[in-house]
């Protein structure tokens, strides 16, 4: 992986290259700080000032450039809106489309500023982040704290951007005063809402909101997707981008994302109603609602590596098997055949696609929108989640067609077979397969440079808290010549699950499990719901589905407190910490130890349970995105694919418990499937715990 470094020699502007920061000279300041402590006992206070002063100096080395800069734009732009006004006495079409393309240019020397702006930003952020790692001391905290709400903060520049704003704003309204808008009177102030068709205010939009803190929500919500993407992208991969997205193809795989997840979730509650009514125990349902997981160990792989050479193919066989496979569980009960209910299950996880949906949206959809995507893409899924249980919970009826039964049990399988039927025409009609032509080619273009798609202001306030030995290796590569080639076979991505394995450092491993924990957890809540409720509260199939679409609902609201707010108040170690508790002490309360076991304790654990899951996956899964190497942001075994694994292992193992945890009776189920799930909890804190003290 090439270090930042050299990336930042690559794709800086030449003229402006002694207004950078100089991440070389402090990388081997930090370097002779760790030499010197070797041998004398260094002062921390001399060093922390000392190293502080060099930042002051760097920082203000930008701003002064900023400022000049910005100076700079807003004379250009004063004397075209001179020109401006003579035009509107004596109007001239050669002339206002002249003056439009001198406000282009002026657009496109700003986005060669905002790029500027990003890349030191991105820099100031990786040193603060390498001295705490280095020193162990909390730096960014302080430097951060000091500077940044000082009166004459120069940091606030850097990351509050109220100049550009304004110049962005001069730009964007001069223009749409210029756009023919069939005679109205109205500005873009009076209409903010109102498209301004020209990319270069787009761009420059863009480039607006990934330096806002206003993108918290959607940043956190696109990490949960862990839809990884390049730190530097270049302005080809944009204009590529652009060519290759279409909206209804994007749809589609949003779509295609809510039934699945609809699908996973839409026998819960019938599952172990259905297993009687065949003839086996109620926990066979581990093994019903399992089968699915199984398929997808292996659906994960090949739909991954046919997402190489098409979007559209790979849709089309999915829907078709998702299509047979729910046909066939809904036939297994007038077959009375149970091992056509498994089959027909295995064929929903065979046709598990939500690699391809992943792998769209990271390759086809623009660097500008992919945000808003990979947050839709985890909204679908939670509200597929909700409306699974909620749909099976209206299907309460009982009749028959010819010699076919529809009930309770069969049609959550006939609906989905109709919903999969139709999805797969509107998938024939509307599906786009893009333009695989055209490569992107990672050579860095000056004069339109755009910044890249990183929230810079979270990335800096808050830097980030897992520092992986692999990552601290490319930050240190090129302490000396930084013009020298990195080797090939590091840009290369894994090309098996083990090569992609050996890519992984501890704290990436680590992460992983924790992964794997939550998601057992969650599954053995979800799977056995309906005999452990059955059994204690005799709950009914409706109130059951009621009970989950209502922790289905829940996902949305909670991410949006953590990404909004808790986010910004605590660091990601500290809600990940947090949360992993707070999910052992509702494993704890499931428990039925002395007392009754009663329905506040089933749902108030069950709720903090779940809940707790959630802000651990979300958290988990941002901070996972950040600290895996960017050789598993692309090809077939990439970052996504292993964490889907890793979830999936772990829902097939919780739901093999539980149907080998029904042999001792449904009296033991809920304590003997909460055990495992209890010490996995513990090991993760413990690795958890392990992996702060070892970095820090």
């Amino acid at each position: 992986m090439v270090s930042f470094g050299k990336k930042l020699k690559e794709r800086r502007i030449q003229e402006w290259q002694g207004y950078y920061i100089n991440y070389k000279l402090m990388k081997k300041k930090l370097k002779q700080y760790a030499n010197q402590s070797q041998a004398v006992v260094l002062d921390r206070r001399f060093v922390l000032k000392d190293f502080s002063r060099m930042l002051d100096n760097q920082i203000e080395t930008i701003v002064l450039f900023l400022l000049e800069q910005q100076g700079a734009l807003a004379r250009r732009i004063s004397e075209l809106n001179e020109q401006k006004d003579s035009l509107q006495e004596t109007p001239d079409i050669s002339k206002i489309n002249e003056l439009r393309e001198a406000y282009q240019t002026v657009g496109r020397d700003l986005l060669k500023l905002l790029y500027f702006v990003e890349i030191n930003a991105i820099g100031l952020r990786k040193i603060l982040k390498k001295f705490d790692k280095r020193f162990g001391y909390k730096f960014t905290d302080y430097y951060v704290k000091t500077r940044a709400n000082h009166p004459y903060s120069q940091l606030q520049q850097v990351f509050k951007h109220v100049g550009l704003g304004a110049v962005v704003g001069a730009i964007s309204r001069n223009l749409a005063d210029l756009q023919d808008r069939q005679g109205s009177y109205l500005s873009i102030y009076d209409q903010p809402a109102l498209p301004l068709q020209d990319p270069v205010v787009d761009s420059m939009q863009a480039a607006v909101d990934r330096l806002s803190h206003s993108t918290n929500f959607l940043n956190f919500m696109a990490q949960h997707a862990l839809i990884m993407q390049e730190e530097l992208p270049t302005p080809v991969e944009e204009e590529v981008d652009d060519q290759r997205y279409h909206f209804m193809s994007l749809l589609l795989n949003l779509a295609n994302t809510f039934l699945y997840m609809v699908n996973t979730y839409i026998i819960v509650p019938t599952a172990d109603d259905y297993s009687m009514s065949l003839g086996a125990a109620a926990t066979v349902c581990g093994i019903v609602i399992g089968a699915m997981a199984v398929a997808q160990i292996f659906s994960s792989v090949y739909f991954s590596a046919w997402s190489n050479r098409s979007y559209f193919r790979p849709l089309v066989f999915s829907s078709i098997v998702l299509f047979i496979g729910n046909v066939m569980y809904a036939l297994a009960y007038d077959l009375k055949s149970i091992p056509v209910l498994l089959i027909g299950r295995l064929f929903c996880g065979f046709g598990s696609a939500r690699a391809v949906n992943r792998r769209y949206i990271s390759d086809c959809v623009p660097l500008k929108i992919r945000m808003q995507a990979s947050a839709g893409f985890v909204s679908a899924s939670a509200l597929g989640m909700a409306c699974g249980p909620a749909l099976a919970g209206l299907l309460q009826t009982n009749f028959k067609i010819y010699k076919l039964t529809f009930n309770q049990d069969t049609l959550p399988g006939w609906l989905m077979a109709f919903a999969w039927l139709i999805y797969l025409i509107w998938l024939w009609i509307s599906f786009k397969e893009p333009n695989r032509d055209t490569e992107i080619n990672n050579v860095p273009q000056d004069s339109k440079a755009e910044p890249a798609a990183d929230a810079l202001e979270k990335g800096v306030v808050e830097p980030l808290l897992l520092k992986s030995p692999e990552n601290q290796q490319d930050d240190d590569e090129g302490e000396g010549d930084e013009s020298e080639e990195a080797p090939e076979d590091s840009h290369r991505p894994g090309n098996s699950i083990a090569a992609a394995y050996r890519l992984l450092t501890p704290s990436v491993k680590v992460q992983l499990l924790i992964y794997f924990m939550l998601k057992y957890a969650m599954e053995i809540l979800l799977s056995e719901s309906s005999v452990v409720t059955a059994y204690y509260f005799r709950w009914s199939t409706g109130t059951v589905a009621i009970f989950l679409a209502c922790l289905g609902l829940t996902v949305l609201p909670v991410n949006l407190v953590v990404g909004s707010y808790i986010s910004n108040m605590f660091e990601d170690r500290q809600i990940l910490l947090a949360s992993e508790i707070m999910v052992c002490v509702g494993i704890l309360m499931s428990f039925n130890v002395i007392i009754p076991y009663s329905v506040p304790q089933y749902v108030c654990s069950g709720l903090l349970l779940f809940v707790s899951a959630e802000v651990l996956e979300g958290v988990n899964l941002s901070l996972l995105s950040r600290v895996m190497s960017s050789r598993l942001s692309r090809g077939t075994y990439n970052g996504g694919l292993l964490s889907t694994e890793a979830g999936t292992i772990a829902r097939v193992i919780a739901d093999a418990t539980i149907t080998l945890a029904g042999y001792l009776g449904e009296s033991m189920l809920l304590n003997v499937t909460l055990l495992p799930s209890l010490f996995i909890c513990i090991v993760s804190i413990l690795a958890t715990f392990w992996t702060y003290n070892s970095l820090y």
